[in-house]
């Protein structure tokens, strides 16, 4: 049972973070799809561009990214939609992006992959005589890396097709602050922003999207010694856990430490930088 000043701080964090207790999936589709179409044509962009990495978060985007720019050249406005895929070496879900991105169909579709430029940055850090305390800690810098190489990629794509970044991050990943920063965090438009987990496979089921890929185990993916690692292995609960807490329902006082303790710890994830200017 949690306490009154507890229950105050789970409404505070669910107000900024904008979530509802309960959505429409069409309406959330109709209302995001449009607010895509908007801030496209406000920016004069020409492209949308994403990395899709076989999760459910990057292929809800995409789907939503080409409705709304099928939905702009029908009304006269050119734009298009460029997926990519953005493996490390061989990646080890491949076949649930490939099926991604049948499913989505995209304009354009370009093939990256990002290993030989990762693979060099931590080579010239080794010359420069930086040294990691172990090996887990040069695989968690080796998987920053790799996300914000990724997002490298995405930025000189949308440059080169005047166009616009999408982000993919969630109201759950935002919470518990499970997203690299100027990695995956970095975007020009993040269309799921205050979407619980459960809310964006709502919005999947609405999409038609396989079975197999709403219902797939969310991982970033991101460590090369442990492949494929559950995000509740990393998190240290369930997003059953995390969607309870920002849908106002009571959790656990152990889940309510560890939420809010990762939400305070990636406050800097959520702040344009500091500065003498404003204070973080």
């Amino acid at each position: 049972m949690l306490s009154s000043q507890q229950k105050r701080t789970q409404q505070q964090i669910i107000t900024e973070l904008g979530v509802k207790p309960e959505i429409s999936a069409e309406q959330e589709l109709t209302e995001r799809i449009a607010f895509m179409k908007d801030y496209v044509r406000q920016s004069g962009a020409k492209s949308l561009v994403i990395g899709i990495s076989g999760g459910i978060d990057s292929l809800v985007v995409g789907c939503m990214a080409q409705q709304a720019v099928e939905q702009l050249r029908a009304e006269q406005y050119d734009a298009q939609f460029i997926a990519l895929r953005l493996p490390y070496g061989v990646q080890a879900d491949a076949q649930d992006a490939e099926d991604a991105i049948r499913h989505i169909q995209p304009d354009r579709f370009l093939h990256i992959n990002i290993q030989a430029a990762t693979d060099a940055i931590q080579h010239a850090l080794k010359q420069a005589g930086q040294n990691f305390s172990s090996p887990q800690q040069q695989d968690f810098v080796l998987g920053n890396v790799k996300a914000r190489q990724r997002m490298v990629v995405c930025y000189a794509v949308a440059a080169a097709n005047a166009g616009l970044v999408l982000g993919s991050d969630q109201a759950a990943e935002v919470l518990m602050g499970f997203f690299t920063k100027y990695g995956d965090g970095a975007a020009d438009l993040m269309p799921l922003a205050g979407l619980t987990k459960q809310q964006v496979r709502d919005l999947a089921m609405q999409l038609d999207v396989p079975s197999h890929l709403v219902h797939k185990v969310p991982t970033a993916d991101l460590e090369s010694l442990t492949p494929l690692r559950p995000d509740e292995a990393a998190f240290g609960l369930s997003y059953e856990d995390i969607d309870a807490f920002l849908t106002g329902q009571s959790v656990s006082s152990e889940a309510f430490d560890i939420i809010v303790r990762h939400y305070r710890q990636g406050a800097h994830k959520r702040q344009l930088p500091a500065s003498p200017l404003k204070a973080f």
